[in-house]
């Protein structure tokens, strides 16, 4: 009988510690992000977000596309979709969008980064590796294209980091 006495003393005892400790540590800040978990973070979020975009190839394009609709995208309306599905909040216009993050060299570009084109700013796409664009325009709706050649390297303007 003492020996059920103590263990269930030393139960409740367990029990109340738990409460006690499991509920002030969720009251204390989390712990801080080193750069290297942060970089890990940012580019496993950019693929993500990369391969959403990828299951949209050929969706039509639409100048003006409704934010949320999937059944066709303008260029900001199609970043501003897949970011918003990994936490990233844009704004609804390219131009716009190419004030937010902050500024990236075309040399330093990292898959995730946004890419505009035009002078003023009215295209964006998403940086994908290898000089390469996931974006939707005209004819062939979603598309990647190369940033190093053609149009797109004569029309390139800026990047924004926003991972």
């Amino acid at each position: 009988m003492a020996a059920s006495y103590t263990f269930k003393k030393l139960m409740a005892s367990a029990v109340a510690f738990t409460v006690l400790f499991g509920g002030a540590a969720a009251a204390l800040p989390a712990k801080p992000v080193s750069a290297a978990e942060a970089t890990v973070t940012a580019s496993s979020k950019a693929s993500s977000i990369i391969a959403l975009g990828k299951k949209y190839m050929g969706v039509k394009y639409k100048f003006g596309a409704k934010t949320g609709n999937t059944r066709s995208f303008d260029c900001s309306s199609f970043t501003q979709y897949l970011y918003r599905k990994y936490g990233v909040s844009l704004p609804r216009e390219s131009k716009a969008q190419s004030k937010v993050g902050r500024y990236v060299s075309k040399a330093n570009l990292k898959p995730g980064d946004l890419v505009f084109f035009y002078s003023p700013i009215h295209h964006v796409g998403i940086y994908i590796g290898g000089g390469k664009v996931l974006h939707t325009y005209g004819k062939p709706g979603v598309t990647i294209s190369s940033i190093n050649s053609g149009w797109w390297k004569n029309h390139y303007t800026t990047a924004r980091r926003v991972l």
